[in-house]
């Protein structure tokens, strides 16, 4: 029964995120947003939505694996699995705001989440405490302004809102909510199920947390960024993977230490290695070149593929 409604949750997954995508599109062109703003904004916080139930869950309940392992290995899923699908099947453009600004940001935060979780500034314990949730928090503000005030910015003297497809804004509006719907719902039956099959095999919550539930909540964004490059769309697919990245790591962890302070032991540098690296790659394909090529896709999936190894030997 288990298996039956995994692959249910992934139709509903690909379904929703078809119709959020349409929806977000709709709206980005009627309000002449561009792209990578509708991707890193509405369609990166609507995507990450999954991750910050299952880590205020996590904070809740006292299992600070899950709600770090769920960001961190959510972080690595986006860049190393998502991003290099995508641009496997479509060479992914790069704005000069992306090469200045968006990709370094979240190469920044990346960093700076090592740094608070491995308390470099305090030399206390171990922990992400509430006071480096406001400070995560803080930045998630800034980030969010930064991109707003640019965009408006950029915004041409007639701002009328014009029809998109001849579909009035209520409906994108009621398309956008609808398959953000199916998508959180489909991501949440799909997590619940592949973690009780995997507490069946034996297998420990710090691996679950990094693995089943970050690539299960993670499976928005891969819907939502295959989807959109299958529109043509690849700033939007880009857009999905900073803002989400960004996202989990100051507003779900800030969130989340909030509530009660984060110690995750079971989350090794190691891990926190890989997130930063694979930020440090985005940050690189993104700034060397106009595009994030097929090859340098194929590179990040053989990078996810070896981690993985990496986590399935250190189980064993």
């Amino acid at each position: 029964m288990e298996y039956l409604i995994l692959i249910i949750s992934l139709l509903a997954i690909a379904f929703g995120a078809d119709r959020f995508v349409d929806g977000s599109v709709a709206i980005a062109r009627r309000l002449k947003i561009s792209d990578f703003v509708i991707g890193a904004v509405v369609v990166g916080f609507g995507t990450s939505f999954p991750e910050l139930l299952v880590s205020l869950k996590g904070a809740i309940s006292g299992n600070a694996d899950v709600a770090i392992g769920n960001v961190v290995g959510s972080n690595i899923f986006n860049v190393l699995g998502i991003l290099g699908v995508t641009a496997m099947l479509f060479p992914i453009a790069t704005s000069r705001e992306n090469i200045r600004r968006d990709a370094p940001f979240c190469f920044g935060v990346s960093v700076l989440l090592v740094l608070l979780a491995f308390d470099f500034f305090t030399k206390g314990e171990t922990l992400i405490s509430g006071i480096d949730g406001v400070v995560l928090l803080a930045i998630f503000a800034f980030f969010l302004w930064i991109t707003l005030r640019k965009e408006s910015q950029d915004l041409p003297v007639d701002t009328q809102v014009q029809p998109s497809n001849g579909k009035p804004l209520w409906y994108s509006v009621t398309v956008a909510i609808m398959g953000l719907s199916v998508l959180i719902l489909g991501c949440h039956f799909f997590v619940e199920k592949a973690v009780v099959i995997a507490r069946n095999l034996g297998v420990s919550d710090a691996y679950i947390s990094i693995t089943l539930i970050a690539c299960g909540t993670s499976l928005p964004e891969l819907a939502a960024s295959v989807a959109a490059a299958l529109k043509k769309n690849t700033q939007m697919a880009l857009g999905n993977v900073i803002g989400s990245n960004i996202f989990n790591i100051t507003l779900i962890l800030g969130t989340s230490s909030l509530i009660r302070p984060l110690r995750s032991p079971d989350i090794v540098l190691t891990d926190y290695l890989v997130m930063t690296g694979a930020a440090l790659l985005l940050m690189i394909f993104a700034t060397t070149k106009v595009r994030i090529s097929r090859f340098e896709g194929l590179l990040m999936v053989l990078a996810f593929v070896a981690y993985n190894i990496w986590l399935i030997s250190m189980q064993g």
